[in-house]
């Protein structure tokens, strides 16, 4: 029978690309169990705590709350989602949440994209270039001012920016 690998803090921060003070402070919040200690005091973790740190570090991605990831680290990862219906519900919740930031990213960009074909991001406020020349004469267009629409797609991406991080 083989002896179960057993992991330094150093070498599970390594592994899973979590730094040792994360890790630390994961075992402080308890998101993670207190980790086993030698006979010197120093942490070693097991695989089955390099997988936990792994799906914090998965849900960690979509934006997900450490206090929402409790209830997805409490079941088996061999766990039959249908079992628990509340977790599928949860995801699927914070599935629309992310769809929904995607949009207003979406509307940021097209934004951007807008403005940077206009040609006007680096000009100044004034009607007339840097050698005095209207824009007129020269043939530009005159710049499009930016409606209250196009200004909204800012305020609403604020918004669901703060309410993700919240």
């Amino acid at each position: 029978m083989k002896a179960e690998q057993i992991f330094t803090i150093k070498q599970t921060a390594d592994k899973t690309g979590i730094s040792e003070d994360t890790i630390r402070y994961y075992e402080k919040i308890a998101l993670l169990p207190r980790a086993d200690r030698k006979d010197n005091g120093h942490r070693v973790y097991h695989q089955e705590d390099i997988n936990k740190i792994r799906l914090i570090s998965c849900l960690k991605k979509t934006g997900m709350p450490l206090e929402e990831m409790r209830p997805f680290l409490a079941v088996s990862a061999d766990a039959d989602p249908a079992e628990y219906p509340e977790l599928v519900e949860q995801l699927r919740s914070h599935r629309e949440n992310i769809v929904s930031q995607i949009a207003s990213l979406q509307q940021v960009v097209d934004f951007i994209d807008m403005k940077l074909e206009e040609g006007r991001y680096r000009r100044d406020c004034s009607d007339e270039s840097q050698d005095g020349v209207s824009g007129k004469i020269m043939g530009e267009p005159k710049p499009k001012s930016v409606s209250p629409v196009e200004m909204s797609y800012f305020s609403v991406s604020a918004k669901s920016a703060k309410s993700a991080s919240v």
